[in-house]
């Protein structure tokens, strides 16, 4: 069955600009909810000796300190993770005592970890620094592996329809975040970071076996037009694309149902910018690939 994807291409255009829409909308509204890896402050994980008290009731109890928010979260059975931006001992001491409120803390099972203002702004410096290098090593690649193929179109147009879909692979997670950070208070954390720069590197694998196989076949067949060619390599890869990403993703469920509140978010990202990624690659890299041809052959008449 040969289906045509470049025929319903601005439908997918369509889908994925209201999806980037709404994630810009919520991400301009709502803000992202840095965690303190970036801005400062300090983490501490306790474990209760019998049953642990509901999250609500600990964050409700922990307002009565009038101090800085401080954001708690389960962790196992019997433990929880309290954040905040206070790095003061006093405001540690407080917190364990109106924790131990609700029951016996577990002996020697506190741990306090402190993170300074200047180190979270250093995080957010060198983050910036690595995703830009990450989407300019990404483009230049594509365009020296694909060099063999500058007709009809540039190798260079390869990368930058890459970049464009890079961009919309990251953008939709961050915008889900954010409306969770508005509503659940979660948090954009290292471990989320590093998912979407894995996210990076795993749709553009899936682009580029697209783009492969369309070389093979540029370089091969003697079809008519540029965009049957395009089509019949989407066809041809369609399959490879969804297997490789479903077998991921049941990974990652699992990871986000059973791995822990430390996983959890991680493994979010990944889900999300995985099929964020699978769609691209098949619904939105290549069919660009064919509207910029398509829009530099206007422009020349």
């Amino acid at each position: 069955m040969n289906i045509p994807f470049i025929k319903y291409r601005k439908v997918f255009y369509t889908i994925s600009i209201v999806l980037i829409g709404l994630s810009l909308a919520s991400i301009l509204m709502f803000g992202l909810k840095l965690g303190i890896d970036f801005t400062g402050g300090s983490v501490l994980e306790v474990e209760y000796e019998e049953k642990r008290p509901s999250i609500q009731s600990i964050q409700e109890k922990l307002l009565e300190l009038d101090s800085e928010e401080v954001i708690a979260q389960p962790v196992g059975e019997k433990g929880v993770i309290l954040k905040t931006k206070s790095t003061s001992e006093n405001a540690y001491s407080e917190i364990v005592k109106k924790l131990e409120e609700f029951g016996k803390l577990k002996e020697g099972s506190s741990q306090f970890e402190t993170i300074g203002p200047v180190i979270g702004k250093e995080l957010k410096d060198k983050t910036k620094i690595v995703v830009v290098l990450s989407l300019m090593a990404i483009v230049f690649y594509i365009a020296f592996a694909f060099r063999r193929i500058s007709r009809p179109i540039n190798s260079f147009a390869y990368g930058f329809v890459s970049l464009i879909a890079l961009s919309h692979d990251v953008l939709i997670p961050l915008g889900v975040f954010s409306v969770l950070g508005e509503l659940y208070e979660i948090q954009i954390t290292i471990p989320v970071i590093t998912a979407l720069l894995a996210v990076l590197g795993y749709s553009i694998n899936n682009s580029v076996v697209v783009f492969d196989r369309a070389r093979e076949n540029l370089l091969k067949l003697r079809e008519p037009s540029f965009d049957l060619v395009i089509n019949k390599s989407l066809n041809e890869t369609l399959t490879r694309s969804i297997n490789t990403s479903l077998t991921t993703l049941f990974v990652l469920f699992a990871i986000f149902f059973l791995g822990g509140e430390t996983l959890k978010y991680f493994a979010l990202a990944l889900i999300l910018g995985i099929s964020c990624g699978t769609y691209s690659s098949i619904f939105l890299v290549t069919p660009l690939l064919v509207s910029y041809l398509r829009w530099r052959e206007r422009s020349l008449h």
